[in-house]
């Protein structure tokens, strides 16, 4: 089988001019052909307006010698190559009648939810606890939070209950993150096993949205239970217990005062739960600060964003909607740049605590709301909340970082939950707002017009009025009067990270596998989801060997 990329054709191509575009590139008759070539990925080349097409990579089979020949006479093209072989191998399988001990999952995000997804198709049957609640009853708490028809819960919102803080996004589906064991590929294929669209595994830049990934994480904990797994909502991990003469773990306990045994604990919890990183380092948890990103949500008309990136295209039903990456080096040494760009999306409230206001960007699949979306932040680094700590070197500075703006925000914003918001005009010239213009924001439950100088720090501040008219560069229109801020955007990333060691373990607390984002390991669903992979196999890989089973493969996990 081999692979050809960067095969491009027109937007409106019959989908056979794939077969008939591969023969006439690689000077093939149709009939070496052993049967259709099959795309295994979909991008749009857009960088002439004028002529944007679509670029594929396909792959195709040819009798053994044929492709040998081919390899020979292109060995000069670098976009024909052998297909990769893409298929996941467990690196362990517990016998049948294995009495090993259930390894406790905590977290039902992607990371916890593939983590638990692999340990159970290993046959180790975990037990995994979220402190939230199902996504059904969780999306109905949010929701209703949004609206004004439910007050805040701190255990059921944007950020806690199945699914974890990806389900109200975008469902964005890829990573910059390096990939040679095609990890990724083995989440996709698992996502559409769960209900998801076959369209992802094609899609260069494949999303969900968020109804459609509320029903891919059920068809996730069917799976899991199906495989002899438990899921536990509502079930907090209030407490690691931890023997005494080497500091590993041997259960938890929840916030009802239950006890678990346990000798491996996965810690998928997110980076928003501040209460358990804060449990964690009472416990003496390795922990140490990591660099994370604050910043406004900004709304612009989704037509203004679409005919920048497409031109005279704009509106063709193969493009959709269209989406932005932004970076600027502003001249105090700060980075701004967009992150979490939501096409056709809304705002949302994303906190997790009483008293403050976080902001998010959440599209559904559809991508068809009024407004553009994103995130545009700056770079926070550990040297800059150490005022924030409670002493030198406080790992959860950060956290406290966060905590100060988001009160900021919810102050800013009338204390009711409404987001203080302001026109993109008006902010550049340092006034305060007093009406919205063409562009009306979408951030639920409200926003509040005011003057946003001093809802982040006043360098946060400054690299922001730099780079936002810098970006009219890059985007036609991007600093248009009525473009729209929403703040505060403080959840980008987690503030911590906990060390791992070559086994994923804590460096400090063994059978503590510290995991996803959370743990400052990953930074979306899919980094996430396959971190949780890595880890599922580190544990699965350290059960067996303690029962001195035999163990097919080897660990592929190397030092975090």
């Amino acid at each position: 089988m081999l692979r050809l990329n960067e095969l491009k054709l027109p937007l409106d191509h019959e989908p056979e001019a794939i077969g008939e575009a591969l023969c006439r590139r690689l000077k093939l008759a149709p009939e070496q052909l052993l049967e259709p070539p099959r795309v295994v990925k979909r991008s749009v080349d857009a960088r002439r307006k004028s002529t944007i097409q679509l670029a594929y990579s396909v792959e195709f089979g040819l009798e053994p010698a044929q492709e040998q020949r081919l390899l020979k006479r292109f060995g000069r093209d670098p976009h024909l190559q052998p297909a990769p072989d893409t298929t996941y191998q467990l690196v362990a399988q517990a016998p049948a009648d294995a009495d090993l001990p259930r390894p406790v999952v905590v977290g039902a995000g992607p990371c916890g939810y593939f983590c638990a997804l692999l340990l159970a198709q290993m046959g180790l049957k975990p037990l995994l606890l979220e402190r939230g609640k199902p996504v059904k009853e969780r999306s109905a708490d949010t929701f209703g939070f949004w609206q004004g028809k439910r007050p805040f819960n701190p255990e059921s919102n944007a950020q806690f209950g199945e699914g974890g803080a990806g389900t109200f996004s975008d469902g964005k589906l890829y990573s910059q993150v390096r990939d040679p064991r095609h990890l990724g590929r083995k989440v996709l294929e698992e996502l559409v096993a769960a209900g998801a669209n076959p369209e992802i595994l094609v899609l260069h830049h494949p999303h969900i949205g968020t109804f459609k990934l509320a029903t891919v994480v059920r068809g996730l904990r069917a799976q899991i239970t199906a495989l002899g797994g438990e899921i536990h909502f509502e079930s907090r991990v209030d407490r690691l217990e931890l023997n005494p003469e080497d500091h590993s773990v041997r259960g938890v306990t929840l916030a009802d005062g239950r006890f678990i045994a346990a000798q491996q604990v996965v810690m998928a919890v997110g980076h928003s739960a501040r209460d358990s990183f804060a449990m964690l380092q009472a416990q003496g948890v390795a922990m140490e600060r990591k660099p994370f990103s604050v910043g406004f949500r900004i709304e612009h008309p989704q037509p203004l964003i679409d005919a920048a990136r497409w031109g005279s295209c704009a509106g063709h039903p193969q493009l959709g909607a269209a989406e932005y990456k932004l970076v600027h080096h502003a001249s105090n040494g700060r980075c701004v740049y967009s992150f979490c760009m939501c096409p056709g999306g809304l705002v949302v409230g994303a906190t997790s605590e009483p008293g403050r206001v976080v902001t998010n960007g959440m599209s559904q699949h559809s991508r068809n709301e009024r407004n553009a979306n994103s995130g545009i932040v700056v770079n926070i680094e550990p040297e800059d909340v150490e005022p924030y700590g409670n002493g030198p070197a406080d790992p959860l500075a950060g956290v406290a970082f966060q905590r100060h703006w988001e009160s900021r925000a919810y102050a800013l914003g009338g204390e009711t939950f409404a987001a203080p918001g302001q026109r993109l005009s008006d902010f550049l010239a340092g006034r305060s707002s007093t009406a919205t213009g063409s562009v009306q924001p979408s951030y639920a439950p409200g926003v509040t017009l005011t003057d946003l100088s001093s809802a982040l720090p006043d360098y946060a501040i400054a690299a922001l009025r730099e780079a936002l008219p810098a970006f009219n560069s890059k985007i036609a229109g991007y600093a248009m009067d009525d473009a729209m801020l929403t703040g505060v955007e403080t959840r980008t990333s987690s503030p911590v990270r906990l060390p791992r060691n070559e086994q994923l373990e804590s460096t400090n607390t063994p059978g503590l596998y510290p995991a996803g984002e959370g743990a400052g390991f990953a930074g979306g669903i899919l980094s996430a989801a396959m971190d949780g992979i890595r880890v599922a196999e580190a544990v699965g890989l350290t059960l067996l060997r303690r029962q001195h089973r035999e163990v097919p493969g080897e660990s592929a996990c190397g030092p975090a």
